[in-house]
C-alpha cells in the first residue's frame, strides 16, 4: 500500500494535462472537447470462435421470452478521443496490437464523419 508521501510524490511526477471545454455550437453536444475527434472501436469474437458468454445470454433471453433473439455475440467497446483528425492507419494499429487479439477477434473502426 502507497503511503502518503508516496502518492504526493506520484502526484508531482505526473504530467499536468488541461482541456478547455466550451458552450456547445450547434453541432456539438454539451461539454464536447474542442478539437477532439470521437472515434468508437468495437471488438468482437470472430464467428467460428465459440462465445461462451453470448451463449449463456441468448439461454437467459429464451428463459425470459424473448424467443425471436436467435444469436448474441459479446465484446468489447472502447471510445478513444483523439486530437485533430484521426488518423486511420495508426487507430488501425492501436486497435489490432492493444485492444483486440486478431486471431480471435474482429475489429470495427468508427471514425466522426463531417
Amino acid at each position: 500500500m502507497a503511503t502518503s508521501s508516496q502518492d504526493s510524490r506520484a502526484r508531482r511526477s505526473a504530467p499536468e494535462t488541461r482541456v478547455t471545454r466550451r458552450a456547445a455550437g450547434p453541432r456539438e453536444r454539451p461539454g464536447t472537447l474542442v478539437g477532439v475527434s470521437r472515434v468508437v472501436v468495437d471488438v468482437v469474437l470472430k464467428p467460428e470462435i465459440s462465445d461462451p458468454q453470448g451463449q449463456a445470454v441468448l439461454g437467459a433471453l429464451g428463459r425470459l421470452g424473448h424467443g425471436g433473439v436467435t444469436s448474441v455475440r459479446q465484446g468489447k467497446h472502447f471510445v478513444l478521443e483523439v486530437e485533430g483528425t484521426p488518423d486511420r492507419a495508426e487507430l488501425e494499429q492501436i486497435a489490432q496490437t492493444l485492444l483486440a487479439n486478431p486471431v480471435i477477434e474482429d475489429v470495427e473502426l468508427h471514425l466522426p464523419t463531417d
